[in-house]
C-alpha cells in the first residue's frame, strides 16, 4: 500500500516556477527577459524588498533559466525554463550540486565566505553555470563582505552570484556597486486578490470576496503572508455550508468588524463617551483585540485624511462599497485638524496599550480622552472667542491672587490734544495691548522694577538683576543694559518674559555694549566701602583694629540695628516690683 502524500502548504505548493507565474513584479521580469534575450546577463544580482515578495523565488527562477537545457537537452539560457529537464527538476527540489544556497543569517563569518572563494575556481560539475544564492545577505559580517569583494568584482565566467535581502541599507555600497539591483515591490491589492481567488479555485475552496479582501489587507503586500493566511482561512471554513466568510476571517485574525469600527469612530467624533465605551466593550466581548481596535481606528483616521486630500483613494478594492461611501461622507464632514489630532492621540494610545498591564483598561482610557477632546475649539475659534470677550477692569475680580498692576493715573486722550479715532476700538487682548502705556506708568524708574521682582519673590532673578545688569537707559517698557562678564546669556529674555507676565504688557529688554552704570550690587558695595573707610579713620576704631588683628568692619543700617535690638529686648512689664525702690 502506498503511503499517503504529505500535505504541502499553499505557500510552497503554488510557489512560482517561471517568470510568467511571478505576480506583481513586471518591471523586473521585463528587464531580466531583455537581458537574457540580448545575452547581457550580469555576474551578480541582488534582490531587495519586504518579506514574501519573491526574492528567493526569483533567484531560483534565474538559476533554472541559466542552466535549463530544454526537454531535448539542447536549449540555452532562457527566461522560460522548461521545468522538466534534469537541471530544472534538481533546482526545484533543492538538490542541484552546482546551485548552492546559503543562509547568511546562520553563516555570517569570513570562514563561510572563504569556502565559496575556494570553490569558485572549479567549473560546474554538470550544469552550465555554478550559482551561489545567498539569502539575507545583509547579515554577513564586515570581514565576510570584504573577503567577497574581489571575487564578486571579477568572478570566473562560469560563476553567478544572486543575493537576497530585506535590509538593503545594511549592505555595503562596495557590494551594491558590483551587483545588478532589483527592488521587488509590494503586490497591489487587485493583483493579490486575483491570485488568492485563483488558488482558492484550484483548491476547490469556497471563500467570499470580503474574506479575500481582509486577507489581502492583513498581508500588507506579501504574497507568502497572503497564501499562508488563505491556507488557514480555508481550514477554518472547512465543513461550513457557506464556506469561509469575512466574519470567520475577522475572528481568525482577531480583527474588529470594520463597519463597527466606523461606528466607534463616529461616536468618538460626536463626543459620545458612554456609547463609545459600550461599543468597545461589545467588540472586545466578540473577540476583538483592543490593540487591533485602536489600530483600526488609526487606519480609518489615516484613510479618511487621504480621501480628503485625494478623493480617488476611496476606490480601494479591498474595501466594500458601503464603507467607501461612508468614508467619503466622513471626509467631507470632518475637518483635517480633527483628523490629524486624532491620529496623534491614537499613536500615543497604541504605545500605552502596548505597555499597560491591562490592554482593555488602557484602550478605554484612550477612548475617553478621544471623546473629550473631540469638541475642543480650533485656534481660529479661540481667537474669535477672545475677541468677543469684554475688556476686564484694571483691578477686576476673578481668582488667581497673582500680582496685578495698579491702575494708571486718570486722564483721557482728548485732554492731551489727540483726536478721537473714527473706528471702533479693539476688544479683548488687543484692547489690553492698546492700553499698555497706562499699565506701565507706575514703573517710572528701574528701582520700581526691582521692587516688583522682590514683591514677586523671584529671588534668583532678583540676584541676577542686582548683580549682573549695568543699566544704560531706562524708560517704562524698555530697558537697555550692559551685562557683566558672568551674566547668564538668557537674562534679557527671562526678564522680559517675567515682566510681561506680571504687568500684562510688553517689555523690551535690550543688551548694549557700553554706557552702563554700575550694578545695584556694585553701588551698594561702594557705599558700604565708603562708610567702612570713614569708620576706620575714627581713633577708637583704629585702636580696636590694631588691638585685634584680623578683625573687620561690618556695616549695618541703623533701622535694621534698631529693629534687631527691639526684638532682642525683654518685654516691659507694668507695675513690676523693684527691690531697690523705696516703699
Amino acid at each position: 500500500m502506498n503511503a499517503p502524500t504529505a500535505y504541502r502548504v499553499l505557500a510552497r505548493k503554488y510557489r512560482p516556477e517561471t517568470f510568467a507565474d511571478l505576480v506583481g513584479q513586471d518591471a523586473m521580469v521585463r528587464t531580466l527577459k531583455n537581458a537574457f534575450a540580448s545575452g547581457r546577463i550580469a555576474q551578480a544580482f541582488i534582490m531587495t524588498g519586504i518579506r514574501g515578495t519573491g526574492k528567493t523565488t526569483t533567484a531560483r527562477i534565474i538559476a533554472k533559466g541559466l542552466n535549463c537545457i530544454g526537454p531535448d537537452g539542447t536549449g540555452g539560457p532562457t527566461t522560460e525554463p522548461c521545468g522538466v529537464c534534469e537541471h530544472c527538476v534538481a533546482i526545484t527540489e533543492g538538490r542541484h550540486v552546482d546551485v548552492l544556497e546559503m543562509d547568511a543569517a546562520s553563516r555570517t563569518g569570513v570562514n563561510d565566505i572563504r569556502e565559496i572563494i575556494d570553490s569558485v575556481h572549479y567549473r560546474a560539475a554538470s550544469a552550465r553555470y555554478k550559482i551561489y544564492i545567498i539569502d539575507e545577505v545583509h547579515m554577513l559580517s564586515t570581514s565576510a563582505f570584504n573577503a567577497l569583494l574581489k571575487t564578486l568584482e571579477e568572478p570566473p565566467e562560469h560563476v553567478k552570484f544572486i543575493f537576497a535581502t530585506t535590509e538593503i541599507r545594511k549592505v555595503p555600497v562596495t557590494v551594491l556597486s558590483r551587483c545588478q539591483r532589483f527592488d521587488l515591490r509590494r503586490i497591489e491589492p487587485e493583483v493579490m486578490m486575483a491570485l488568492l481567488r485563483k488558488i482558492a479555485t484550484s483548491e476547490s475552496a469556497t471563500i467570499t470576496d470580503d474574506a479575500l479582501a481582509l486577507i489581502t489587507r492583513a498581508a500588507e503586500g506579501s504574497a507568502r503572508d497572503a497564501t499562508s493566511l488563505l491556507d488557514q482561512a480555508i481550514s477554518h471554513g472547512t465543513g461550513l455550508e457557506d464556506g469561509t466568510t469575512a466574519d470567520q476571517v475577522r475572528m481568525m485574525l482577531g480583527l474588529a468588524d470594520r463597519g463597527r469600527v466606523l461606528d466607534l469612530f463616529d461616536m468618538v467624533l460626536r463626543g459620545d463617551a458612554a456609547g463609545a465605551l459600550a461599543e468597545l466593550s461589545a467588540q472586545y466581548a466578540d473577540g476583538a483585540d483592543p490593540m487591533a481596535i485602536l489600530r483600526d481606528l488609526a487606519e480609518i483616521a489615516h484613510w479618511i485624511s487621504v480621501i480628503k486630500v485625494t478623493p480617488e483613494a476611496a476606490d480601494d478594492p479591498t474595501i466594500p462599497p458601503d464603507e467607501r461611501s461612508r468614508g467619503t461622507t466622513m471626509a467631507d464632514a470632518i475637518a483635517m485638524r480633527v483628523l490629524t489630532r486624532m491620529w496623534q492621540m491614537l499613536l500615543k494610545a497604541l504605545e500605552e496599550v502596548g505597555t499597560a498591564p491591562n490592554s482593555m483598561m488602557a484602550a478605554e482610557m484612550a477612548i475617553i480622552r478621544l471623546t473629550h477632546v473631540a469638541d475642543l475649539p480650533s485656534p481660529a475659534e479661540l481667537v474669535e472667542r477672545l475677541r468677543d470677550m469684554p475688556v476686564p477692569p484694571p483691578n477686576g475680580g476673578g481668582g488667581g491672587g497673582g500680582y496685578r498692576p495698579a491702575p494708571a493715573p486718570s486722564g483721557s486722550v482728548e485732554a492731551r490734544g489727540v483726536p478721537m479715532a473714527t473706528h471702533s476700538a479693539p476688544r479683548g487682548p488687543v484692547a489690553q495691548l492698546a492700553g499698555q502705556p497706562d499699565y506701565l506708568a507706575q514703573y517710572a524708574t528701574f528701582d520700581s522694577v526691582v521692587g516688583l521682582i522682590r514683591a514677586q519673590r523671584d529671588m534668583r532673578l532678583l540676584v541676577e538683576v542686582e548683580g549682573n545688569m549695568r543699566i544704560a537707559r531706562y524708560q517704562p517698557g524698555r530697558i537697555e543694559f550692559q551685562p557683566t562678564p558672568n551674566a547668564a546669556p538668557d537674562l534679557a529674555g527671562r526678564l522680559a518674559q517675567r515682566l510681561q507676565n506680571w504687568t500684562h504688557a510688553r517689555w523690551a529688554v535690550i543688551i548694549v555694549n557700553e554706557g552702563g552704570a554700575p550694578t545695584i550690587t556694585e553701588a551698594r558695595d561702594s557705599a558700604d566701602n565708603a562708610l567702612k573707610d570713614r569708620a576706620a579713620q575714627h581713633p577708637l576704631v583704629a585702636a580696636a583694629l590694631l588691638a585685634f588683628p584680623g578683625a573687620s568692619i561690618k556695616v549695618t543700617p541703623v533701622a535694621q540695628k534698631a529693629q534687631a535690638a527691639a526684638q532682642d529686648a525683654l518685654p516691659e512689664v507694668e507695675d513690676e516690683w523693684d527691690p531697690f525702690e523705696d516703699d
